[in-house]
């Protein structure tokens, strides 16, 4: 059995960046993100992205 692709995100996984202001704020901490304020969906600031990785990562 291959585990291949198991941890593997397919897709658009991240919002597009923003070109500049207004920037989303952070759905954790508040602080704004790289991410345009228009985006729909869950947007985190780096910090709290690489901790939510950290948090979620295959282990294995």
């Amino acid at each position: 059995m291959s585990d291949e692709g198991y941890c593997t995100i397919t897709g658009d996984a991240k919002p597009p960046t923003a070109d500049g202001p207004p920037y989303a704020e952070c759905v954790l901490c508040r602080e704004p993100t790289e991410y345009p304020e228009s985006y729909k969906g869950i947007t985190m600031c780096p910090r709290c992205e690489w901790q939510e990785a950290q948090r979620t990562a295959c282990s294995g």
